[in-house]
């Protein structure tokens, strides 16, 4: 029988009773200190009949922050905060992965311990700003890593992956998409370097296989998923054959058995900045062998159409589930759908975050 986003789902170590998932989504809601609270408990919460609960991008070191008020994941603070999220979902009998991250160059002196410049794997300032907590800043210049800093920045991934673990969440995805860290070294646009982690697609691929398996060592492969945006120009990024580069990289990566992978496609607004169609979910499938998420403007039909048709196995709401708690619930009663206010996504408190209506209400 054909899938439908209401089929329940076997992901890797965890059944999802749907494929309605929820994405990723930094809010900027975190407590002083970077420590989750009983707000970002109840958001969560209230989001629990997903299928997943893919928890917003966390900071596995001191030096992965770029944003204001996002949470951390490598101190024992941040994993009690963290404990309440997971036992929240749980209560609610939801399910529930957090994403780990270092955003790199996407930074600024102002985030990193002593003002230092953000770390990089070439010296390659982005273009654009980054909001300081203050005011509007120009990206500066990064530092590049030195070859014998790179084994500590995959001990932070792994910390952070037993720190995750100690917080009880279900499992974790390796932010690799969008312009971060990995993404940097993974992209030859961003990845100017002539040691073993740059140049040749085997070369810029190996420091995510290398956080992979550290990760994977922690949790067991099918309690582990990967983030990748192929097509996407967020943050500065390009790549000159990103077929070639994401393929290559999602034939490493299938060996390895993973709970998922979860690709990205164009949206219209990737379009307008500048992005190009013929890299996404749909082109890359064939590289891949488990299975395969698919976030970017999809909705009940065109989700649908995807399951149907082979190329993916659940879906990922963003803004719609932001707006919508029950959003699984919207969806099987065709019921109207709550409008996302973009002036709160990255404010602070209750509006915009935990005071959307459920159908119920």
């Amino acid at each position: 029988m054909t899938p439908n986003l209401f089929s329940p789902l076997q992901l890797g170590g965890v059944l999802t009773p749907n494929r309605i998932y929820l994405a990723p989504l930094t809010r900027c809601r975190a407590l002083p200190g970077n420590v989750p609270g009983d707000l970002n408990a109840e958001y969560y919460r209230q989001r629990a009949s997903g299928g997943l609960l893919i928890a917003e991008a966390t900071s596995v070191s001191p030096r992965g922050f770029g944003y204001p008020n996002t949470p951390g994941i490598f101190n024992d603070a941040h994993v009690a905060g963290w404990r309440k999220v997971t036992e929240a979902v749980h209560a609610a009998g939801g399910l529930i992965f957090l994403q780990l991250w270092h955003v790199g160059r996407i930074s600024h002196p102002s985030f990193q311990p002593d003002g230092a410049a953000p770390v990089a794997p070439s010296a390659i300032k982005a273009r654009g700003q980054v909001f300081t907590g203050t005011e509007m800043a120009d990206y500066v210049t990064p530092r590049a890593l030195e070859l014998d800093e790179i084994p500590a920045i995959i001990e932070e991934y792994r910390h952070g992956a037993k720190a995750a673990k100690a917080a009880g969440f279900d499992g974790v995805e390796i932010h690799n998409a969008n312009g971060y860290l990995l993404d940097q070294f993974l992209r030859d646009g961003t990845n100017h370097r002539t040691d073993s982690y740059g140049g040749s697609v085997e070369n810029r691929t190996r420091l995510t296989l290398e956080v992979t398996k550290a990760v994977v060592d922690v949790w067991g492969a099918d309690r582990v998923g990967i983030r990748l945006s192929p097509g996407g120009i967020f943050n500065d990024m390009q790549d000159s054959n990103p077929m070639h580069t994401f393929g290559y990289l999602l034939e490493q990566l299938s060996p390895l058995n993973l709970a998922f992978a979860h690709i990205t496609r164009v949206t219209a607004q990737d379009l307008a900045h500048g992005a190009t169609e013929g890299v996404g979910p749909r082109e890359l499938r064939p590289h891949y062998q488990g299975r395969v998420i698919v976030n970017g403007g999809f909705n009940l039909e065109s989700g649908n159409q995807a399951l149907g048709e082979g190329w993916a196995d659940a879906v990922a709401f963003g803004v719609p589930f932001l707006a919508n708690p029950d959003l699984p619930k919207r969806l099987q009663l065709g019921a109207p759908l709550n409008e996302a206010d973009a002036s709160t996504f990255y404010a602070s408190g209750p509006e915009g975050y935990t005071d959307y209506p459920a159908l119920d209400a």
